[in-house]
């Protein structure tokens, strides 16, 4: 994987394909491998970046939380790094807090969005205090108590119940994360601003996608983020949760696949 310095971080990726180009940006507390289930079905016309996030993966964590400016930065110097002016990018999760960030920073580096199983609201003092909480703990209990706790909140019912190979490989790629890198990225999303405000300022091709399943980002969050940006478009997967990209790749790359062909020049 070829790999480029950003301020204090070492940020790995992977490029798959040729075309327009195409940023995806997994959940958390996964890796780029997290896209590699729906990847044949944009590769084939797409150009696909694929990073592990600042603190996932391979890509180091740096000093301090990794706050969602810190990921935009690191996003942008990517572009840069590949000669990419501008490109659609899909986020899941705190992937999409960060394209929330991107947009009010590079939003001219932006010519559609896809936001995959995310909510624009900042945490509440409650949500703030767990992760906060949870930051802490995992420094002193380590990763898997932390990785057994979120594995319920993270994937469906259907797929807990019967797709326990799909459960076994989140949490493959949860475990290359350590209880620093954890503890840092849960501080960082606790410091996110609200992103409810700049919903109404995004004007380019947007799709919303929500597994039906899903407790974390639940489908009346779709609805409020398709409610606020004009012209959007909201996709609920059925048996799917917080995952859902992977928990149902054929049905999220067929949608993605066909947004993508409809903006994309």
């Amino acid at each position: 994987m070829p790999s480029l310095r950003s301020d204090d971080a070492e940020i790995f990726y992977e490029i798959r394909g040729s075309g327009p180009p195409v940023v995806l940006l997994h959940p958390f507390p996964c890796h780029h491998g997290f896209w590699n289930p729906i990847a044949a079905a944009l590769d084939s016309r797409y150009q696909l970046i694929l990073p592990d996030l600042r603190g996932h993966g391979d890509s180091e964590i740096g000093e301090g939380p990794a706050l969602m400016a810190k990921h935009a930065s690191d996003l942008v110097r990517l572009l840069d790094s590949e000669g990419i002016g501008r490109a659609a990018f899909i986020g899941c999760s705190i992937g999409g807090y960060i394209l929330f960030e991107f947009w009010r920073r590079f939003r001219a580096r932006v010519s559609s969005l896809a936001l995959c199983d995310t909510r624009p609201q900042t945490d509440t003092a409650e949500a703030r205090g767990n992760r906060l909480k949870s930051a802490a703990g995992v420094l002193e209990q380590g990763t898997e108590p932390f990785i057994e706790a979120m594995i319920p909140k993270l994937m469906g019912s259907t797929t807990l119940t019967a797709r326990p190979d799909l459960v076994d490989g989140a949490r493959a790629m949860m475990r290359k994360m350590s209880p620093e890198d954890i503890s840092l990225v849960l501080r960082g999303m606790a410091e996110r601003p609200d992103s409810i405000g700049d919903l109404k300022t995004i004007n380019v091709p947007t799709l919303i996608v929500i597994g039906e399943e899903d407790v974390l980002s639940t489908v009346a969050d779709g609805h409020l983020m398709r409610q606020s940006i004009a012209g959007s478009q909201l996709k609920v997967i059925p048996k799917a949760g917080h995952y859902a990209p992977l928990e149902q790749p054929d049905a999220v790359g067929k949608i993605l696949r066909q947004y993508l062909d409809s903006v994309v020049a």
